[in-house]
Formats: structure tokens, C-alpha cells, sequence
């Protein structure tokens, strides 16, 4: 056997241990640990008080406007918080009583106690939050996820739901997601329980736009923050994984209250073409399209997207 060159040895050698180096900082540059709760607590919760415990399990929940008001409650979409919903809150609230939450591994919300995401779950925190709070029949607004979640709530309690807006609602089967079967879950994305950089979380968000220079820094650091919450990343992973599809158009079909549905025209994440199989299920629904607006409208220009939203309300039917 011949022997190699010293020289070039040493060059082998310089090279591996340059790129060890290079993947060892990309690493530490990626590295995201968890935030304590002290800390995510002393710059997202309101008051002490808005935490509290519903079906077993520690919520943060915000309870806003007129008492004796007809109530709103909004369900943030998937990887989001009931912070998403400040601006319509701020606004809904001189005239309603504005109720929102943050599902279980969102948010402020610890890790559900019993680790169950499941659909059926979360319809019965939002019935938990309702009786809680000595609601009897709400106004259900849901984004994305909490599209869902609102839609299968009110086929499924629909003497408790007033009315129903949907935006950009998630439910029918699409690639990678199959009706009864739990979506693939790649082993890479168990990265992201020990790296999430900013950048990672910010071009995620700028995906969700159309006018990226409406998505602002400190809502790129209230997203991060959140995210890095003790036990969220496992708990997104968790849920992802217990998601069980069913087919939409027999449920839909049961709900009585008044819709509408609102959809960013350029929503490149549930594009807006899906609306028309909400329609053609739910006779008693209207769309109103969002010109400009990307899959998170009621965040990318409050003002103009909460317009619809308000002369639903008001005129009290589609």
C-alpha cells in the first residue's frame, strides 16, 4: 500500500476540520432554545388573571368589551396566538364583547395537560370557554385552523354559534392531507424543536403576505417568541400529528347560523379557489374577496379586512 503525501494529509485534515467548524457554527447559529415562561409572560400576558384553566387544561384566554354585548369569539390559525387578533379586538370591542384564545401549544398556552390536539378536543375548549365564561351562543370568527375548528363547532353545536366567518378556513383533503389518515410528518421537521431562527420565522410570515413591507419586526419577534414557548415546538409536532381529516361537505351541510367567508385573493398557502366548496355545501354563505391580501388579512391590513367582517355583523345575516 502507498503512502500519502504528508502535505497532503495535513490539507485532508485542515479541510474536514474546516467543514466540522462550518457545520458546528451553522449549528450554534441555528441553535434555538426555549424561552422561559417568566420571560414570554413579562412581555405577552396582559394580566395573571387571563390565564386560566378550561377542560383540565391551563388556557390563556382575553375577554374584552361590554359584558351585557353580544359575543365574537376568534380561534387564531395554526403557529399563531390570539395576538394575531389586537387590531379587529381593539375595534370589536367598543361595540362587542370580543373573546379569543390561544389553543394549547400556541401561544401563551402551555402543552395541552392530557397531549390531545385532536378536533374533538378543541371543540370542547371552546365550549369550555363559552361556559366559563357564561356564554350561551357566540358569534364564531376562524382563521385557517381555527376555520376549521369553528366550522366543526358549529355542525356540531349549532345551537351555540349566532354566526360564522371563515377565513381562508382549512377542512377539505389536499395534497399530503387525506381524508381519515394522519399527514406525514418528516423527521426533519423535528429541527425545529432545537432550531428556529428569526429568518426562518420571518420568510414563513412573508410567504403568508402580499405587501411584505406590511409584515413589521415586532410581529416577527411576537411569532419567535411564542414559538420558542417551553414544550410549543413538540406540542406543533404533536398536533400535526393527530390531525385526522374528515370529509367537510356532511358537516357543513349541518350548520345553520349565517357565514362568511373572507379570503385574501392572493393567498398563496389555501389559495382562494377552495372557497367554492364551502359554497357549494353551506347554502346560507356568502365569499367576499380580499383584492391585494395575502393568507393572513385581518394581520396584513386590519383596517380594510375588518371592514366586511363589521357589516356582517351589523346587518346581522349574509
Amino acid at each position: 500500500m502507498s503512502h500519502a503525501d504528508p502535505r497532503m494529509r495535513r490539507l485532508a485534515l485542515i479541510a474536514t476540520l474546516a467543514v466540522l467548524l462550518a457545520v458546528a457554527g451553522a449549528s450554534f447559529w441555528a441553535w434555538t432554545p426555549d424561552l422561559d415562561r417568566a420571560t414570554l409572560e413579562a412581555r405577552w400576558l396582559r394580566a395573571p388573571a387571563d390565564m386560566v384553566e378550561v377542560a383540565g387544561t391551563p388556557l390563556h384566554v382575553r375577554d374584552d368589551g361590554p359584558r351585557d354585548a353580544p359575543a365574537i369569539l376568534l380561534l387564531h390559525g395554526f403557529g399563531a396566538s390570539l395576538h394575531g387578533w389586537e387590531p379587529w379586538a381593539r375595534e370589536l370591542a367598543r361595540t362587542w364583547r370580543v373573546v379569543r384564545f390561544d389553543l394549547p401549544g400556541f401561544g401563551l398556552s402551555p402543552p395541552d395537560a392530557g397531549g390531545d390536539y385532536t378536533d374533538a378536543r378543541s371543540r370542547a375548549l371552546v365550549s369550555g370557554v363559552m361556559d366559563r365564561l357564561g356564554l350561551a351562543r357566540a358569534t364564531l370568527v376562524g382563521h385557517s385552523m381555527g376555520g376549521r375548528i369553528a366550522w366543526s363547532f358549529a355542525a356540531h353545536e349549532p345551537a351555540r354559534v349566532e354566526r360564522l366567518v371563515l377565513i381562508a378556513p382549512d377542512g377539505f383533503a389536499s395534497e399530503g392531507f387525506r381524508y381519515g389518515e394522519a399527514p406525514r410528518v418528516p423527521a426533519v421537521a423535528r429541527v425545529v424543536t432545537v432550531a428556529l431562527p428569526r429568518a426562518m420565522v420571518r420568510s414563513s410570515l412573508k410567504s403568508a403576505y402580499v405587501d411584505e413591507g406590511a409584515l413589521r419586526d415586532e410581529q416577527v419577534d411576537r411569532y419567535h417568541d411564542l414559538l420558542r414557548a417551553p414544550g410549543a415546538r413538540q406540542a406543533i409536532l404533536d398536533r400535526m400529528a393527530q390531525l385526522r381529516l374528515e370529509d367537510p361537505v356532511p358537516l357543513l351541510r349541518r350548520i345553520q347560523a349565517p357565514t362568511l367567508l373572507l379570503w385574501g385573493e392572493q393567498d398563496r398557502m389555501i389559495p382562494m379557489s377552495n372557497a367554492r366548496d364551502y359554497l357549494e355545501a353551506m347554502p346560507d354563505a356568502r365569499l367576499v374577496a380580499l383584492p391585494r391580501l395575502g393568507h393572513l388579512p385581518h394581520e396584513e391590513d386590519p383596517e380594510r379586512a375588518l371592514a366586511p367582517l363589521r357589516a356582517f355583523l351589523e346587518a346581522g345575516s349574509p
